[in-house]
C-alpha cells in the first residue's frame, strides 16, 4: 500500500514516515509539509493513502483537499490533526476524507486505520473524542433539516429580535415568522425561544449567546 505524509512539523512527519515503514504493508512514496506539496505529491505519485495534517503552510485544509481530490480523485485522505472539534470534523467528512484521527491515537490504532480506509468504501472512519462525537450527531442532523430561511429567522432570533423586527427585515409577514418559529422548534427540540438559540448554538448553526 503507497502512503504520502504531509506535516509541517518535521519530527512528528518522520517518526510517522518511520512507523509506517516498520510494517511490510505500507510504502512510504513520498512526504511534504505544505498545503501545496500535498497536491504534488499526489498529483504526481498517486498514492493509496494521503496523511494529512490540518493547519499547515497553504491554501487551508478544505482547499486542498478539493485540488487533491481534482488531481489524484482515487487517493484516500485521511486527516491527523490535534484538532478534536465536531464542526471541523463535519466540515471535513462532507469534504469527502476517508478518516479523521487525532494525534492522541497509538501506533497499532493508526496503522490498522490506514488499512481500513484502503480497503473499505464509502464509510468514514473516526477516532475522537466522546464529546466530539455527539456534536458531531447533533450538527449533522440539525444541518440536514433546518432550511436556509428557517436558519436566517434563527441568527436573527440569537439577535435578540421580535417577530416585527424579523419581519421586517426579512421582508415576510409576522404570520410566516411564526410559522418557522414553529418549525424550527420541532426540529430542533426546543421549547422556547432561548432554547431554540441554545440549541442551534450547540449544532454549530449559530454563534453562541449568554443567556
Amino acid at each position: 500500500m503507497s502512503v504520502a505524509v504531509v506535516d509541517d512539523h518535521t519530527l512528528f512527519r518522520q517518526g510517522l514516515c518511520e512507523m509506517l515503514v516498520s510494517d511490510p504493508q505500507f510504502r512510504v512514496v513520498g512526504e511534504g509539509a505544505t498545503g501545496a506539496q500535498a497536491e504534488r505529491l499526489c498529483a504526481e505519485l498517486q498514492p493509496d493513502v494521503l496523511l494529512l495534517d490540518v493547519e499547515m503552510p497553504g491554501p487551508g485544509v478544505r482547499a486542498t483537499i478539493s485540488r487533491i481530490q481534482s488531481a489524484a480523485p482515487f487517493v484516500k485522505i485521511v486527516i491527523l490533526t490535534m484538532h478534536d472539534d465536531p464542526v471541523l470534523v463535519h466540515d471535513l467528512m462532507e469534504s469527502g476524507v476517508a478518516a479523521y484521527l487525532v494525534k492522541t491515537i497509538g501506533k497499532d490504532e493508526l496503522l490498522a486505520a490506514v488499512r481500513s480506509v484502503n480497503r473499505e468504501g464509502g464509510n468514514v472512519l473516526l477516532s475522537v473524542s466522546r464529546s466530539t462525537i455527539e456534536g458531531l450527531d447533533q450538527q449533522s442532523a440539525a444541518n440536514k433539516i433546518v432550511s436556509e430561511r428557517e436558519l436566517e429567522v434563527l441568527r436573527l432570533l440569537a439577535g435578540a429580535r421580535s417577530n416585527a423586527q424579523i419581519a421586517e427585515e426579512l421582508f415576510i409577514t409576522q404570520g410566516t415568522v411564526k410559522r418557522h418559529l414553529t418549525n424550527i422548534y420541532a426540529k430542533l427540540g426546543a421549547v422556547s425561544r432561548m432554547d431554540a438559540v441554545r440549541k442551534g448554538a450547540a449544532a454549530g448553526l449559530i454563534d453562541g449567546v449568554g443567556d
